[in-house]
């Protein structure tokens, strides 16, 4: 959640921290700070709120330290004020650092480092970081971290520079990610790349308990036993511009809009007609899909509700049972998982802290363990046994889109591919789905032209204070995203319910005027579906409904009604999620309410 930027080199390390932190707005925070050194000493500035209330205090405080740390800062401990802002430094002002993670024995180390005297300031976790390396400094910044390190536990990302050695960065990761910019005669350090794109594109992603020493002369990166590691360089091929707006209002909008694409890019080479579904790299072979007795789909947030379609799609296809979990529970509640388990990840970030350690569990108990992710490199990524690419690019609004539809692709392309390999339903149906993947993008295109419908449905529904969406089968699933989608960017409180549990108490809460969102794409439970819409429309509410081409019979029934393309039913969360993402956005923009970065969330949750 929290960004990190870090600068040596031979320009002024304000400006390039300010420039890097911008690119990680997306992130979530509440504060900002940097930490520059100045005149053979340490120069912090830091403030609660937005990074330009920092950029004003720069102004009137300029800098040309050419080394420097930067930081945004997502609260976790202690509430969000200049004081609990990062930078954080030792008492003499020596040593500063920033961090983004946990540090889940501060407590004891606050305590034992109290009892060595010394003096804290702030509420944070992180506090405790800049005392104990400077307990350990003995004119080695590198082995001072280093011992700092095997005292913490917990997840960390760290940027630390000291005074004495103005010409050194150090940095560390363990459970939180971090890169490593190598640019001409500079070098940087950030939580993702973003935040370096405008100097270089060549990084290295550092892997769990790795140091970087960076210097004048170059980098180095070592091992936690100090021993020299040899990284390849990581290339990065996706121009700068993708993560700016592109003449759009918000990221969400153009992200909304790009998703025509996401689709196409995610299936290309992997759906062809005629050929079977092609996995990358991910060698699972038939005897191997055969012998699982159990897949575990394991997620948060949106990436969790494009598991529950994941679920229906593997099931239907390849007739192996599914479990779909959310992250923070699971490993809670000792779940059974042997070598015959599969489990299936899914992280947008891949850097998700639950998510990871579901993984880690997982792996523990010798299961095969598959990763979708949008994030080349993510921690995910590297620790899972096969990884599944979502090709959506940068996302950089929070609230994500095009992300979770490349997710659903990669969920369809799964079951198609154990669908094959087990024989479990006729090759011509499995053509068939083929064939309407392939149609998608397109389809996507056309439900996106329907959006001046939507814009002013809602204007009509804006200042609503409760909402409710309502489904059946993969419906519900959309259903559950949609209520979600509105409830993060505009503050407006929704329920999704399934349609069949109306009478099992929601129905309650429908009187007149009550704004109902209903959707009805699912063939078999259309008429089913429109029972369930009567039943809230004889009670006052005021519904929009979601159906497919050639159900126009709904309009006999509800207030308003978007058409998406006929598709198979299966297939039908790709488009019908589309209206629901808009519907949301311009409730935002009606509401006058942070689209891009909606208060007290972050794009990428790196911790429990």
């Amino acid at each position: 959640m929290c960004g990190i930027v870090g600068y040596l080199g031979k320009n002024r390390a304000a400006d390039i921290l300010i420039d890097g932190l911008s690119k990680l707005e997306y992130r979530g925070y509440d504060s900002a700070g940097v930490a520059i050194i100045e005149n053979s000493d340490i120069d912090v500035n830091k403030c609660k709120g937005r990074l330009a209330n920092l950029q004003e205090k720069l102004k009137e405080h300029v800098l040309d330290g050419k080394i420097g740390i930067g930081h945004t800062r997502w609260a976790t401990h202690g509430e969000p004020s200049d004081v609990n802002s990062h930078p954080h430094t030792n008492e003499s002002g020596t040593i500063a650092v920033v961090h983004n993670g946990i540090i889940e024995n501060y407590l004891v180390l606050r305590e034992w480092l109290s009892s060595e005297g010394y003096k804290f300031v702030s509420e944070t976790d992180t506090e405790v970081i800049p005392h104990l390396v400077d307990y350990y400094y003995e004119g080695d910044l590198l082995d001072a971290v280093m011992k700092a390190v095997k005292r913490m536990e917990g997840s960390y990302a760290i940027g630390v520079i000291c005074k004495d050695e103005p010409n050194k960065l150090i940095a560390v990761r363990k459970d939180s990610p971090l890169i490593v910019g190598v640019g001409k005669d500079e070098s940087f350090i950030a939580s993702d790349i973003p935040a370096v794109l405008n100097y270089t594109r060549d990084v290295y992603l550092l892997e769990d308990n790795e140091f970087v020493l960076i210097e004048d002369k170059g980098i180095t990166i070592l091992d936690e036993n100090k021993k020299k590691v040899e990284k390849e360089i990581y290339h990065v091929t996706w121009n700068a511009d993708a993560a700016e707006k592109g003449g759009y209002e918000h990221f969400m909008l153009k992200e909304i809009h790009e998703q025509p694409k996401a689709i196409k890019d995610t299936l290309t080479s992997r759906v062809v007609k005629g050929q079977k579904i092609n996995l990358d790299s991910i060698n699972i072979t038939k005897e191997q899909i055969q012998d699982i007795d159990k897949i575990y789909i394991v997620a948060c947030g949106t990436a969790y509700h494009a598991g529950l379609v994941g679920k229906t799609a593997i099931e239907k296809l390849a007739k192996v049972p599914v479990e779909v979990e959310v992250a923070s529970e699971f490993r809670y509640r000792e779940p059974l998982i042997n070598e015959r388990t599969l489990m299936i990840v899914i992280s947008q970030s891949g850097e998700t802290a639950d998510t990871l350690a579901a993984l880690r569990l997982a792996k523990a108990e010798n299961a095969r363990v598959i990763a979708v992710t949008n994030v080349v490199g993510s921690s995910v990524s590297r620790e899972a046994d096969d990884v599944l690419y979502t090709w959506a690019g940068p996302e950089i609004a929070v609230a994500s889109t095009k992300a979770y539809v490349t997710q659903l692709i990669a969920m369809y392309i799964i079951a198609l591919y154990f669908a094959e390999n087990k024989g479990s339903i006729r090759q011509s149906e499995i053509d068939k789905i083929k064939c309407g993947l392939l149609n998608l993008s397109e389809e996507a295109a056309e439900v996106l032209n329907q959006k001046d419908i939507i814009k002013d449905f809602a204007k009509k529904i804006c200042n609503d204070k409760d909402m409710y969406f309502l489904g059946r089968g993969l419906d519900y699933a959309v259903a559950l995203e949609g209520s979600l989608k509105l409830k993060e960017i505009s503050y407006i409180h929704s329920e999704a319910y399934a349609g069949g549990e109306l009478k099992h108490g929601p129905i309650a809460l429908i009187e007149k005027g009550t704004k109902v969102i209903a959707l009805a794409t699912q063939e078999h439970l259309f008429d089913k579906m429109l029972s369930n819409i009567k039943e809230v429309k004889t009670r006052g509410a005021n519904v929009i409904a979601i159906a497919m081409e050639g159900h126009d019979v709904i309009e006999k029934t509800v207030d308003s009604a978007i058409y998406i393309p006929r598709v198979k039913s299966l297939l039908a969360p790709i488009l019908s999620v589309i209206p629901l993402q808009l519907l949301s956005y311009y409730v935002s923009i009606e509401k006058g309410c942070d689209v891009d970065k909606p208060r007290n969330l972050a794009k990428s949750v790196t911790v429990e």
